[in-house]
Order: structure tokens, then C-alpha cells, then sequence
């Protein structure tokens, strides 16, 4: 199964697309949301209140307004006798005590006289619209009693909203006085005017104060992040690992929250890097013995090849069933002999055995493994493109040769007669770049995640020649490649395959090595 490094894993989204909010977006949104909540609820209670305390006091400005327009109406001169003055609202409007705005309207019955005065205390005589609707709330409010309780009337135009009141004279006739409720309304509008600007300030505030608070709060939070993003980015798939990072014991306090997820991600630290290291000791027991057994098996196997040569070329007449068995031993020998030289060179590379660092010659040394793979392979079509100027890499030439010499017979093996391979030669920025395409069947999809591993076989008709293969060309590519801190990557659909390799170039002062 292929690893994922966790930059692969998925990125979590939230059902409309947008990424989940942070820890310390939400405490701070939270704490601003909830001082937003609480001054929205004390500022409506504070304008209610206030305009429930300025309205009972203008009811009793209105009490008073409508005490001195009785008086006013009852002490005219003529008395009852309407024929001599008339009741009219001029009347009660310029009588003693009335304040600007003051509201009048005197009905006896058949006749109506109403109007306001203006903020300069000149009489405003009102529309037959407003008279109307003013003499309907008239009746309807004496209909039952005398006197009215306050109530409000809204008379459109540029007289607005009034609070008014209606009376009966002894006399009988109807009066209606009333006192704008413009003052109510500007006091409080006013007031919640600079409760929304005090409270959007101290939100402001807030919100500064919140995000420093809770930055600082999740300090140690951060501290343990740090810790496993360091943790996360260290190889952990392979070699020698030391786990020194843990998280600081002043975060790791049981009795917190955050200490608590220290703590435990400490706890874990340590059984990884147990588990790390019984893994490289094991890993290490292993390569010994690998290193060991294919150092071991050369001279036997020599001895082999050897002395299964010398009885071929004795001269000596055998049964043609012992020649058959000898060439078999030879032929198998020298199979075997190659196994635990790649085995034995994986091993080496594995224990961190530096390669040589010369200038190597990449343009002659694809002519030479071109050439090689065309003698092995005629019945594929071999294409070199080259740049014009030669192209150094810092490497080991031997090992670069057997990495292009393993590519390209991976190539002819693996592919049928007739098929076309091409190896390019390119620079980009500081590096070397050789890629080697052929157009055959392609890499099945359940082999590439391990085609680089270990004895790699496959099935397919690319794979035909397996019989032949010891399973560890490809992990020598890999294995050099990374060792001269490179990269080797495949690119595969059917018809077309692409080995990318990619080296680092040599510092051109130097003269190439000359030992390919």
C-alpha cells in the first residue's frame, strides 16, 4: 500500500465549500457576539423605560395643558353665550401657560375650530382631513365618560404624532388638547443613538482585547501543535529516527485542558520512538545480514561459476545431460551472482555509504548505455536526443551508469518486439534531467504504488520477462538516485511509460570523471 505524507491528506470542508472556522475565530466571535446580545437587550430596555418615563410626564404636562384650556374656554367674556364669544381654538391656544405645539379643538356641536401653535407661537389652523379624524376620536373617546385617559393620534403632515386628551365643558361643549410627541421621540432616538455608538465602541474593544486574550490563552495549544507538525515532517518511513521534540512540561499540566493533550501527545511520542527504535534495530539486524550473507556467497558462488566453467572447457567427453546440467549450474550461478551484488550494493546504500562526488559526464554516458541496450535489445527501436553542450552531474559514474543501464533493460524486457524507447538529456535551473519513454503496454495500475519496492514482480504482458528478473533493478534506481540526493519518478498510461530521473549538476570548473 502506498504512504501518504500528511500534506496528501484531504483538505475538510464545510457543506457550503468554506473552511471550518479556528478555535480562536469562534471563542472570539462568541465573546463579541454575547456583548453584542447583552447591549442590544440593555439599550431596548433603557429606551422603553426612558420612553415610558418621558410619556407619563408628558401626560402630565397634558393634564395641565387641558386644565388651563378649560379654564380658558370657561372664563371668556360673554359666558354661556356663544353668540358673544365664540369658543373657539385661537382661544385656548393663546391663553396663559400654553407652551409652542400645543394642540386645540373646541366643538359645540355644529361648528369646529382647531390648530396648533408653531415653535414661534403663531396659530396653525389644521386641514379638514386632520379636523376630521381628530373629531372621530373625540366622540369616540367621550362616548362612555367626560374625560379621556391620554391617548395618541398620528395626523400625518408636518404636525406628526400628538398626545391629546378630551374633555366636556359644563357648557357642553367638546375640547380636545393635545401636546407633540416629537420631544418624547427625539430624547429617545437620541439616547439610543449613543448607546448603539458606546456599544459598537466597547465591541470594538472587545473584540481587540477578546483576540488578545485568547491568542495568549492558546499559547500552549499552539506550543502543542508546534510540536506534532514538527513530529509530522521528520521521515519517520525509514532510516535512523530520534523523537527528541516533545512538548514543554509547563504544557502539560493534567490539571488543564491544553496539559492534558500535552501530556498524552508526549505519552505517545515515547511509544512511537520506542517503537521507532525496536524498528531500526531490527531493520539494521536485517541489512547485516543481508550484507553479510551476499559477502558470503560471492566466493562460494565464484568457486561455483568456476570450477562449472573449467569442467565445460576440460575437453573431457560427458553424457550431453551432464554438459546440459553443468551449463545449467554456470548459467545459474552468474544469476545468482548478480543477485548478491545488487543485494549487497542496496545494503551498502541502506547503511548511508557516501557514493563518490564527481563530474560526471551524462552525454557520454547515455551513448555508451544507448549503445549497450541496442547491442542487448535489436528488435526494439533506440532514439538519444542530446543537447548540443555536454551535461556534468555530481555522481558516482559507475552507479549512474547501472541506474540507466537498469532503466533501459527495463524497457526491453518488459516490452513486446518493435517497440519505440527514446532517452532525452535536459538542464532545468541547477539540475539534470533524463527521461527514457517507450511507447509499449504501460505499468499496471495495482503495480506502480510498489514498483520501486523490493522484488517487484508483475504479470502483465510488460512483465513477460520476470523469469529472468531478480525483482531489484528499479529499487537500485531508486536507491542510487536518492543517494545522490535525487529524484526518480514514472509516468504510465497505456502506450506510453516515462522514467523521469532527475540529478544534480556538477560545478562546471571541474573536469569530468573519466571512469564511467
Amino acid at each position: 500500500m502506498a504512504r501518504r505524507s500528511p500534506a496528501d491528506a484531504p483538505i475538510i470542508a464545510t457543506r457550503n465549500g468554506r473552511a471550518p472556522w479556528t478555535l480562536r475565530r469562534r471563542l472570539v466571535v462568541a465573546m463579541v457576539a454575547t456583548l453584542a446580545a447583552v447591549s442590544l437587550v440593555i439599550g431596548a430596555v433603557s429606551v422603553a423605560i426612558l420612553s415610558a418615563n418621558l410619556m407619563e410626564g408628558l401626560d402630565t404636562q397634558l393634564e395641565n395643558a387641558a386644565q388651563r384650556s378649560s379654564s380658558a374656554l370657561g372664563n371668556r367674556p360673554g359666558g354661556n353665550d356663544f353668540s358673544t364669544v365664540p369658543p373657539t381654538a385661537e382661544l385656548v391656544l393663546n391663553g396663559p401657560g400654553q407652551s409652542p405645539g400645543t394642540l386645540a379643538l373646541v366643538y359645540d356641536g355644529s361648528t369646529v375650530s382647531a390648530g396648533y401653535t408653531d415653535e414661534t407661537g403663531t396659530v396653525v389652523a389644521l386641514t379638514n382631513d386632520q379636523v376630521t379624524q381628530l373629531v372621530t376620536e373625540l366622540d369616540s373617546a367621550l362616548q362612555q365618560e367626560e374625560r379621556s385617559a391620554p391617548f395618541s393620534v398620528n395626523l400625518g403632515g408636518d404636525v406628526g404624532e400628538y398626545r391629546v386628551l378630551a374633555a366636556t365643558l359644563r357648557t357642553g361643549e367638546l375640547y380636545l388638547t393635545g401636546l407633540p410627541v416629537s420631544s418624547v421621540t427625539s430624547t429617545a432616538t437620541q439616547l439610543a443613538l449613543i448607546i448603539a455608538l458606546v456599544s459598537l465602541a466597547g465591541i470594538v474593544l472587545v473584540a481587540f482585547i477578546a483576540t488578545a486574550i485568547v491568542r495568549l490563552a492558546l499559547r500552549p495549544l499552539q506550543r502543542v501543535t508546534d510540536t506534532a507538525a514538527r513530529v509530522s515532517e521528520l521521515p519517520l518511513d525509514r532510516g535512523e529516527v530520534l523523537l527528541v521534540d516533545r512538548v514543554p512540561a509547563a504544557d502539560t499540566d493534567p490539571r488543564t485542558e491544553v496539559g492534558r493533550v500535552g501530556s498524552a501527545l508526549n505519552r505517545m511520542l515515547d511509544h512511537v520512538d520506542v517503537a521507532l527504535e525496536t524498528r531500526q534495530a531490527s531493520e539494521n539486524k536485517v541489512r547485516q545480514f543481508v550484507a553479510d550473507a551476499s559477502h558470503e556467497l560471492r566466493t562460494p558462488l565464484a568457486s561455483i561459476r568456476g570450477y562449472s566453467e573449467l569442467t565445460r572447457r576440460s575437453g573431457q567427453e560427458l553424457p550431453p545431460d551432464a554438459m546440459h546440467a553443468i551449463g545449467r549450474i554456470e548459467s545459474e550461478s552468474v544469476r545468482m551472482t548478480v543477485l548478491v551484488e545488487d543485494l549487497l550494493l542496496l545494503a551498502r546504500l541502506d547503511e548511508g555509504r557516501e557514493l563518490e562526488r564527481q563530474p560526471v559526464d551524462l552525454t557520454s554516458l547515455l551513448v555508451d548505455v544507448v549503445s549497450d541496450a541496442h547491442a542487448a535489445g535489436r528488435d526494439h527501436s533506440w532514439d538519444l536526443d542530446l543537447p548540443e553542450e555536454p551535461v556534468l552531474a555530481a555522481g558516482d559514474g559507475p552507479r549512474l551508469h547501472q541506474v540507466f543501464a537498469n532503466l533501459l533493460a527495463n524497457a526491453r524486457v518488459h516490452t513486446d518486439a518493435g517497440t519505440r524507447v527514446e532517452v532525452a538529456l535536459a538542464t532545468s535551473g541547477d539540475n539534470a534531467v533524463v527521461t527514457i519513454t517507450d511507447n509499449g503496454p504501460g505499468i499496471p495500475e495495482n503495480l506502480r504504488a510498489t514498483l520501486f519496492e523490493r522484488f517487484a514482480r508483475g504479470d502483465s504482458s510488460r512483465f513477460r520477462g520476470t523469469g529472468g528478473s531478480t525483482g531489484l533493478g528499479l529499487a537500485i534506481v531508486q536507491a542510487v538516485v536518492t543517494a545522490h540526493h535525487g529524484e526518480v519518478t514514472v509516468d504510465s498510461r497505456p502506450g506510453r511509460t516515462s522514467f523521469r530521473v532527475v540529478l544534480p549538476l556538477a560545478d562546471t570548473g571541474l573536469s569530468p570523471d573519466a571512469s564511467r
